[in-house]
């Protein structure tokens, strides 16, 4: 039936959707900015030179205006008609299209030089061009070595912008054309000018590269799965061919496919798209499916093998599966939790309601596909059938007739060999129970060792310490797409260039006011004192001096000023939109709507300032008398976002350890859940510290790593504090043994297989898949260090104690067992237990 279904539900997978909108997975769903954004798409092409050379020299002159010239002319046809730039572009006053003021400053460069003039200089951040005009260059000239009185000596890069109209279906199909034709045209264009680098990039770029991880992954992901089906086979594996049980690794590694496959195809039915972030949920299933086969195949190694196989299957599920349906339970929680609208970035809730159905369908594949092919596998070993082959293994006297290659392949122990004396496990010739049992559980508990792992875990806090201290989150976007692609190029030239001043902000004053009023001069005057000493901005406070002189002047008089102040303001971009005047009945003009465009000397820590920058105008626009918005492109994704970001890991957290404080009144021991939510605090605090230290940001991959760990360590302690807990008697060196020989395998196997799951996506070449290695490799390192020495060794001198925990025997009420061994003609072991007491 598993088998079935999921054939069924993922055929529909073949036809996926791709989600298109990266700001739909990565913004935050509830953002102002989306509802405060008037946005236009823009391209923007950043050209540098290999040498370090002066792109203001003639020869680099020349060639950035080929190119403008180049891109201005280019054609998208359509049936009918053929677009050019003049078609789709922004609008400026005078009906033209607005071009970047950097292309005029080129065009007088170039004219004064043709014409021998020498008066021409180029000023940084602010140049006069020839009309009396006062442009910015701040964000446009990179690298830039200067002269005495801001006189530029040479610039390094030259970034223009191109600015596309947005306003109907159609003229959106042409932009996004166009686009396409662009960075075709500056590719062709640095083909034939190799001297000069040059980086397009647009407004779909993030899309594309941000999908281009899937592609790039594909070849990594086939070898991961190459190599865990490898080592599951070996791990399953042992000389005994009879007990050697290679079918249920790889039949466990079927199970969690054929759930993951199930999920993709339930999400694709009910209108889900895929998206790059879904890279990790294999991952996620292959942490818990994993675990959870290889812990009923535990059990079954500890079963009589003179049992019914119905019987040992029995003893199976009661011993394991009790623990993998609490995990399970935790998984749906705490997943749960972030598929839930509290969650406020849609590619995190997406994530983890895919997540949920994929560990839903697994619990129950593995309830029915895997505990099938246990009984299967059970009645082959019981038939002393071989594990591969299933043919039957002939008796010793017939094997010492055979080659030796043919003794080596069916070797096997049989029941009749072993003496009644003889208590070995027949299993204990497995190489990880052997290595468990005979060396590790001894050299752990050691009085010698406990004292250096009890250091080393004090080592390991300091650092996790030092890292946890500085978290940083992580919202640029460029983190999360591959890395030989326009948007890291595009970026790193943007960090390296143009890293002296922000992006443009615009200010927008939404409401028709009295400029000409004192009063409103005031007001908004008072506001912009303290945008200046917050954010730093530059002679913006000379143009609100420039309205107070006004004061007195009739309104006709005042907007016509205003129009011709706002055009000849540096900080001011050009567009029609800044000014909208409305006509009244007498003809007179008022002011309904204004927006100013400006930008901020920023620091290195230019991401901190833009955010905090945010946060602090918010607040300021709510308590401002004068209604005004700000808004930049990349506020989209910073609105909100250290919210926004952590909000599926707090509250996976508060649900986590709710559940575990509810089942402390279920569980036979609560301190179970005392030491597992210890274990689980211990383990992310580890990962969260040396994660940063590995700088990997707080980000929305990362988040969702985090909530993961949670459960993967649950599922891999639980079992462990969970037998030395409710342990009586002996010692707690003993129990701590006895916790390890019993899930010590199985965490072991799951591990390895895990980690070499893990290795070929470290080698993919995308950022995504850098932050997921890291995080995911980190929680198994650090939670497979916490199962093997942190947990022993703490474990033996914290409580609970095992002396108070001893039975009194009773000599009068002893319990008497007689065994009576009756053996057949066929050699067939049947025993009878008689009891008396």
């Amino acid at each position: 039936a598993p088998v079935l279904i999921s054939i069924l539900l993922g055929a529909s997978f073949s036809r996926y959707q791709v989600e298109e909108s990266v700001e739909h997975l990565l913004a935050p769903t509830h953002s102002l900015a989306k509802i405060e954004r008037n946005l236009v798409d823009s391209l923007f092409p950043v050209i540098t030179s290999f040498r370090k050379a002066n792109m203001l020299d003639q020869h680099h002159t020349d060639l950035i205006l080929k190119l403008h010239s180049a891109v201005t002319r280019i054609q998208v046809q359509r049936p009918g008609f053929n677009y050019t730039f003049a078609h789709i572009c922004i609008l400026n006053n005078d009906k033209t299209c607005i071009v970047d003021d950097i292309v005029h400053v080129l065009e007088e460069l170039k004219a004064a030089r043709s014409s021998n003039r020498t008066n021409f200089a180029i000023t940084y951040p602010i140049t006069h061009l020839k009309d009396g005009r006062e442009v910015y260059n701040g964000h446009q000239l990179g690298g830039v070595t200067v002269h005495s009185k801001d006189r530029v000596k040479s610039a390094e890069a030259i970034q223009l912008t191109y600015y596309l109209q947005a306003i109907n279906s159609l003229n959106d199909m042409v932009a996004e054309k166009w686009e396409s034709i662009f960075c075709d045209t500056v590719e062709l264009f640095q083909k034939s000018n190799r001297k000069v680098k040059m980086y397009p990039f647009t407004s779909s770029s993030l899309k594309e590269d941000f999908q281009k991880t899937s592609r790039v992954s594909e070849r990594y992901l086939i070898t991961s799965l190459v190599l865990v089906v490898t080592l599951a086979i070996l791990c399953c594996s042992m000389q005994d061919c009879v007990r050697s049980k290679p079918w249920l690794g790889l039949l466990g590694l079927l199970t969690v496919t054929l759930a993951t496959l199930t999920a993709a195809g339930i999400i694709n039915l009910t209108g889900g798209k895929y998206n790059s972030t879904f890279l990790g949920i294999p991952f996620v299933m292959l942490g818990h499916g994993l675990y959870g086969t290889f812990e009923m195949l535990s059990s079954w190694r500890k079963t009589r093998e003179d049992q019914h196989v119905k019987e040992r299957t029995a003893a199976v599920f009661a011993d394991s599966m009790l623990s993998f349906s609490l995990t399970t339970a935790m998984y749906l929680v705490t997943f749960g939790i972030g598929a839930s609208p509290f969650t406020n970035i849609e590619a995190a809730r997406i994530f983890c309601c895919n997540s949920c159905i994929a560990i839903f369908f697994n619990y129950l594949y593995v309830l029915s596909f895997y505990g099938s092919s246990l009984v299967f596998t059970g009645y082959i070993e019981n038939n002393y059938q071989h594990s591969i082959f299933c043919r039957k293994v002939p008796k010793p006297e017939v094997l010492q007739e055979k080659p030796a290659w043919y003794r080596f392949l069916l070797t096997a122990r049989f029941s009749e060999d072993t003496d009644d004396s003889e208590e070995t496990n027949t299993y204990e010739s497995h190489l990880l129970v052997w290595f468990l049992k005979r060396y590790y559980c001894d050299w752990i508990t050691n009085t010698y060792v406990k004292p250096f792992v009890v250091l080393f875990y004090l080592v390991y806090i300091s650092f996790a310490l030092m890292g946890y201290l500085q978290v940083s989150e992580g919202s640029d976007l460029s983190n999360i797409v591959a890395t030989a692609t326009r948007t890291i190029e595009y970026t790193t030239a943007q960090q390296k260039y143009f890293s002296n001043y922000s992006p443009v902000i615009g200010f927008y004053i939404y409401e028709s006011i009295e400029y000409w009023n004192t009063s409103v001069q005031e007001d908004v005057l008072e506001y912009t004192k303290g945008f200046v000493r917050i954010s730093w901005f530059e002679s913006y406070l000379n143009y609100l001096r420039k309205l107070n002189i006004s004061t007195g002047l009739p309104k006709k008089n005042f907007t016509d000023m205003l129009r011709n102040s706002f055009l000849k303001t540096p900080q001011f971009a050009h567009f029609s939109e800044d000014i909208i005047f409305s006509k009244k009945y007498n003809n007179e003009v008022d002011v309904v709507a204004s927006r100013m465009f400006l930008v901020a000397k920023t620091m290195e820590t230019k991401r901190e300032e833009l955010y905090d920058l945010l946060e602090t105008l918010r607040k300021l626009s709510l308590t401002s008398k004068v209604k005004f918005i700000v808004f930049n492109p990349s506020f989209v994704y910073m609105d909100r976002y250290a919210s926004s970001v952590g909000a599926p890991l707090q509250n996976s957290c508060i649900s986590a350890l709710f559940l575990l404080f509810f089942s402390a009144f279920l569980v036979a021991d609560s301190l179970i859940n005392v030491w597992l939510t210890l274990t689980v605090a211990s383990v992310e605090f580890g990962v969260i510290g040396f994660m940063t230290l590995w700088k990997v940001e707080l980000d929305c991959i990362s988040v969702l790593c985090l909530i993961y760990g949670i459960n993967y360590t649950i599922d891999n302690c639980a079992p462990l504090l969970s037998t030395f807990v409710l342990g009586k008697e002996f010692t707690r060196t003993k129990w701590v043994k006895n916790a390890l020989e019993v899930h010590g395998v199985a965490i072991l196997q799951s591990y390895l297989c895990y980690i070499v799951g893990l290795i070929p996506l470290a080698a993919v070449p995308s950022n995504l898949t850098r932050t997921l290695f890291r995080c995911l490799f980190l929680i198994a390192l650090v939670t497979f260090f916490h199962c093997f020495a942190i947990l022993p060794v703490i474990l033996t001198f914290l409580p609970p104690s095992k002396k108070k925990r001893k039975e009194k025997k009773n000599p009068e009420n002893r319990e008497e067992i007689e065994c009576v061994e009756m053996v057949d003609m066929d050699s067939t072991r049947v025993v009878d237990q008689i009891t008396t007491v």
